[in-house]
């Protein structure tokens, strides 16, 4: 299949709302880790998401110039290619941009876009995110209403963090603290000011604990319930029924969360949950016990000449895309979104 279009994956998100599954989103930042996500989400029979930070793309656009522009749609191009050897629908998406990188990536992403669509083609990205979280929300939601009309004119859905995420990616970082709970009142505000899908569809990265990077479950204190609060108090703020959950909730930091607490998330409108530091592991691994088991053949160990089979990328880069599409796979078994891709 191809790479999703607009319609496609609203689609998606309707029924993984509806059916109270999320997608993983799994970064990328390679060819090849672009490979193992697509494997991964064919191998468990499940629609998916692929995103780029803005260090994926400065990463893919070379260390030369390490351009994030140039680096996104190369891989995006690519993507729209490659994906319709796989039989699931797959969606491009930005991952986190603070304001000072939204010229150098999102707004231009926007306007390749924008050409596209008026030349009656999709979208090259499905959604973008804007990163506001270390902006005072009255700044987070003002640059999101700007952006919010124009990525619904270029048919892309907008994701907005209206509160921190604890630990660091990509150079934003936020302290482990009280902050990391948005509150009732931060999402009616939200709701106030892009409205609940009538000016243009987004998704809302809330905050309830979480934390990006790698801790052990228990370290950090979730409350996924608290999703729940947040929904039912801007429905009744708004005269939407109790149970109509007017938000699509993406979930940001959840390596080292427990099964239950995912699960009280997609109970609570999670649609898709953020996977990068457990795909980056499960890449690496494989390469490195393969280094380990093969080290006088991959290196030239007293003036011997080494084994070319065991130093060739193709040989360590296969158990590497193997190893992270195994972990894609469990990702969408554990939010039960295996099996349910849209024939």
């Amino acid at each position: 299949m191809p790479i999703a279009t607009p319609e496609v994956y609203n689609e998606m998100l309707d029924r993984a709302k509806a059916g109270k599954f999320a997608y993983p989103a799994i970064n990328v930042t390679s060819s090849q880790t672009l490979h193992a996500a697509l494997r991964g989400f064919a191998e468990a029979e499940s629609d998916g998401i692929v995103q780029i930070s803005t260090g994926g793309a400065e990463f893919l656009g070379g260390q030369h110039n390490k351009d994030m522009v140039t680096g996104a749609v190369a891989l995006a191009e690519f993507a729209h290619i490659v994906a319709e050897k796989y039989d699931v629908n797959i969606a491009l998406h930005t991952d986190h941009c603070p304001k000072d990188k939204l010229d150098g990536y999102v707004r231009p992403l926007l306007a390749v876009s924008e050409e596209r669509v008026k030349a009656g083609r999709n979208p090259l990205f499905q959604s973008h995110m804007w990163d506001g979280s270390a902006e005072t929300l009255a700044d987070n939601l003002a640059i999101a209403q700007e952006l919010l009309p124009r990525a619904a004119a270029a048919k892309i859905i907008l994701e907005v963090e209206i509160t921190p995420t604890g630990g660091e990616e990509d150079g934003v970082s936020h302290e482990i603290n009280d902050s990391l709970y948005t509150t009732v009142e931060d999402a009616v505000r939200t709701a106030e000011a892009l409205g609940l899908g009538e000016k243009g569809r987004y998704l809302l990265a809330a905050s309830f604990g979480n934390v990006h990077g790698v801790y052990k479950p228990g370290n950090v204190v979730l409350r996924p319930e608290l999703l729940k609060q947040l929904n039912d108090g801007v429905a009744a703020k708004f005269g939407r029924p109790a149970d109509s959950k007017p938000f699509d909730f993406v979930f940001h930091g959840g390596s080292g969360s427990t099964v239950e607490e995912i699960r009280t998330a997609l109970e609570n409108g999670v649609v898709k949950m953020n996977i990068d530091t457990d795909t980056q592991y499960a890449f690496t691994r494989p390469v490195v016990d393969h280094m380990f088991k093969n080290y006088d053949g991959v290196l030239k160990v007293d003036g011997e000449v080494g084994a070319k089979k065991t130093y060739d990328p193709r040989t360590w880069g296969k158990l590497a895309e193997a190893g992270m599409a195994q972990r894609v796979v469990e990702a969408c078994q554990s939010l039960r979104s295996a099996g349910t891709k849209i024939k």
